[in-house]
């Protein structure tokens, strides 16, 4: 066989190609990481792992849970009608029709009005949690359980401050949903909600926990709400919010809606809270809360720079009200409490929050700053005194009829309520929360959201001193009040 030159030429020229596009091929595919290598340069970035790549399993959890979320159907009847007719008083209207049928037409009527939502069997003796507002002002309260059976429920006692009640039914050996502890949910953990949506019997919807501590959103005086984006929808207020472990750690309560419908955003009063006021609703028929006596306000970046601290935390002492505990235990004005009972303190809504549902008489340890440097105090906590529990929300009209605060409506003026107001930090007063329509005052000026902040040159701090002040008052003398509009003081006279 006689050798080829030119066949040889080729082959080598093509062997060199073929090793070529091999290491070529080989550093490419160890670049874009198609093939492993055998060590990794500090600049290389491992794999991002896919986490949760298989959906969680609930079937068991809601098994286990549903039994104990119930119906709660309610009823209540309402007084319509009654008005007097301008036609009662024509002569020809009685002479016709005569005076009985005029007295019988002016007799007011009653209708039924029904309405739906959802509870939580907490204990096998027949206790259920549900929400003030679902059984608020009802004659008459049944309560469907998953096995179909009903029952009249019973109310044990109501706190609408929390929005929180307890009814009791007379069953035995029912399933209950263990408790689980709300301060220790995490954001991005999954729930589930549990209630009868539009009358929808045992509704199951999931979500995550969107945030916790929710406060300032206008639902309830106590507020330290878990925002879910499980769908919750009306029907669903007083059902469960459990974790995927199966335990309560929440009772879904309200939506934020512009539809009245689910839009991503729910709340649900956390488990810790609704356990504090059941067991205080069962044991006295009423709520006892902690009560530290002061006046606070949350701390403001610009407060922050005034008091030298690093960041907006903690809640700032703007008042101490005498023989409180607060006074007892040393604290000042322009304290600032960091901690409360080992609870770090980032906002008046948790602090006043754990004062509540702090047990009555308990000495605890309060971390504060005072001029930069950490302070701490013991304070013997008391009970709430029934005037400030009512003050905090209350909204009353100026008393006495025909006096110039005749037809005004006032309220405390909260640090939100400040801020809403663009009013600076510390001022104090009550806001006016509605002017009648014709009144002297609303003729002499006075307007919804301004700040009585003294009535006859005497100071006005809160609900209470302008209940006592207003009640004073002649129903011929003129009235000075110093009000604050907007940021802006100024004198005005009222005259009845």
């Amino acid at each position: 066989m006689a050798f080829d030159r030119r066949s040889f030429k080729v082959g080598i020229v093509a062997g060199v190609f073929l090793v070529s596009g091999i290491l070529v091929g080989l550093v490419f595919s160890s670049r874009l990481d198609w093939l492993p290598s055998a060590s990794s340069s500090a600049t290389e970035t491992a794999p991002v792992p896919v986490i949760g790549a298989t959906p969680p399993n609930f079937v068991p959890v809601v098994k286990a849970v549903m039994p104990a979320v119930v119906n709660v159907s309610t009823t209540r009847m309402v007084r319509q009608g009654g008005e007097h007719s301008p036609f009662m008083d024509d002569p020809f209207f009685r002479q016709f029709f005569g005076d009985e049928f005029s007295r019988r037409f002016q007799i007011p009527r009653e209708r039924r009005e029904n309405s739906l939502g959802s509870g939580v069997i907490v204990s096998a003796d027949g206790y259920i949690v549900t929400n003030n507002h679902v059984v608020a002002k009802a004659d008459e309260i049944k309560v469907l359980l998953n096995d179909r059976r009903e029952f009249i429920g019973k109310v044990v006692g109501s706190d609408p401050k929390s929005d929180i009640a307890v009814i009791k039914i007379s069953a035995k050996d029912l399933p209950v949903i263990p408790w689980g502890d709300s301060d220790k949910l995490d954001v991005g953990e999954y729930v589930l909600a549990i209630g009868n949506p539009f009358g929808l019997n045992q509704t199951v919807t999931q979500g995550i926990v969107s945030a916790v501590g929710r406060a300032n959103v206008g639902i309830a005086d106590y507020e330290d709400f878990i925002q879910t984006d499980a769908a919750i929808n009306p029907g669903n207020s007083g059902g469960a919010l459990v974790n995927a472990r199966g335990q309560l750690v929440g009772i879904n309560t309200a939506i934020f809606s512009r539809s009245g419908g689910y839009m991503g955003i729910g709340f649900a009063v956390p488990s810790n809270m609704t356990r504090a006021v059941m067991d205080s609703l069962i044991k006295g028929g009423k709520v006892v809360r902690g009560w530290l006596g002061v006046s606070i306000q949350d701390v403001t970046p610009d407060l922050a720079k005034q008091f030298g601290l690093k960041d907006s935390r903690g809640a700032l002492v703007s008042e101490i009200i005498p023989d409180s505990p607060a006074a007892a235990a040393g604290i000042q004005s322009g304290d600032i409490i960091t901690m409360f009972n080992g609870k770090t303190v980032d906002s008046t809504s948790i602090l006043r929050n754990t004062v509540a549902q702090t047990p009555v008489g308990r000495t605890v340890k309060v971390e504060l700053l005072r001029e930069k440097k950490t302070v701490s105090v013991a304070v013997k906590i008391t009970e709430q005194p029934k005037d400030v529990a009512a003050a905090d929300s209350e909204t009353v009209p100026g008393d006495g009829k025909n006096t110039a605060l005749a037809g005004v409506e006032a309220r405390n003026l909260t640090a939100e309520i400040a801020r809403q107001l663009g009013l600076p930090p510390g001022t104090t007063g009550v806001v006016i929360a509605g002017v009648e329509q014709g009144s002297v005052a609303e003729e002499a000026g006075l307007q919804e959201g301004d700040v009585i902040m003294e009535i006859n040159r005497q100071s006005v701090r809160h609900i209470g001193d302008f209940k006592r002040l207003s009640g004073k008052l002649s129903k011929k003398d003129s009235t000075l009040l110093l009000i604050n509009r907007q940021g802006r003081k100024l004198f005005l006279a009222i005259q009845p």
